[in-house]
């Protein structure tokens, strides 16, 4: 208990004197926390589709490249339901291309799409949960899940009626 008084005494005198302020705890953030996790294993799960984005692509700058997505058995469901469960998770592995003997081939990873579906959780962006590995890091990571206005979401609230989801699974 007196050790306690004792930091709390330094701590406030050093703000005092430094002129700062101790910050809220709503404003403390854990930037490597992930608002999605790495989806372990998810190359087993379903492949709903390929699909290559060229450097003629309005967005090849961002998504150019080799597409390749991936369902767990829940999204799995919601693409033949028409709607996504919580639980839901689609991968969006994204590859860059290189031409070798004639033929394209993927090379490396340029990053990981996560979309995970939780009504509760990320009720401010339709349900869904968005985020980015970059390379093959399973924590460098672009937490995009700031609000209706984060760049995943504003992008895939054209497809509200597809309950934000773009791609088809292919039987």
């Amino acid at each position: 208990m007196r050790t306690t008084l004792m930091m709390a005494t330094w701590i406030g005198a050093l703000v005092f004197f430094s002129g700062s302020r101790l910050p809220a705890a709503d404003e403390i953030t854990a930037p490597d926390a992930p608002a999605v996790p790495y989806p372990e294993g998810y190359r087993a799960w379903r492949h709903v589709k390929s699909q290559v984005a060229t450097q003629e692509h309005p967005r090849a700058a961002s998504i150019g490249g080799l597409h390749n997505i991936y369902a767990n058995d829940a999204a799995v469901a919601g693409y033949r339901a028409g709607a996504f469960p919580d639980g839901s998770i689609i991968v969006f592995d994204l590859l860059e291309l290189q031409e070798k003997d004639g033929s394209l081939v993927p090379s490396a990873r340029r990053w990981l799409g996560v979309m995970e579906k939780n009504a509760a959780k990320y009720a401010a962006t339709g349900g869904w949960g968005f985020d980015n590995f970059f390379g093959d890091s399973k924590t460098d990571r672009e937490v995009l899940i700031n609000g209706p206005a984060s760049a995943c979401y504003a992008c895939h609230l054209q497809q509200k009626d597809q309950d934000y989801v773009f791609s088809k699974l292919r039987d």
